[in-house]
């Protein structure tokens, strides 16, 4: 059986830091990032804010999906948060409830 998947965006408070992460457990990866429990890059530059996340069946597709989302221009990046987050708003509550 497959382990469902996620690829999520995270920002600082200002956006003008963007940091794309995998994780086969969306709520534990973005609480880990806001209590600064790994050191790193997130917590380096306080990126802790979750703006942009998809879900997959299978963690191998996200994997995949992580990968090109890396190879991005930042631009495309930018207008992909927009599209669904105009505001760049902190989706962890939304998807804790």
């Amino acid at each position: 059986m497959s382990k469902k998947g996620y690829v999520y965006i995270l920002s600082n408070n200002t956006n003008n830091v963007l940091y794309i992460g995998v994780t086969n457990d969306l709520i534990r990866r973005i609480y880990e990032h806001k209590e600064k429990i790994i050191a790193g890059f997130t917590q380096k530059y306080n990126v802790n804010k979750l703006v942009y996340f998809e879900t997959y069946e299978d963690i191998g597709q996200a994997i995949t999906r992580e990968k090109q989302l890396k190879n991005w221009h930042r631009d495309w990046k930018i207008k992909l948060i927009k599209e669904n987050n105009p505001e760049f708003n902190d989706l962890y509550e939304q998807i804790t409830k």
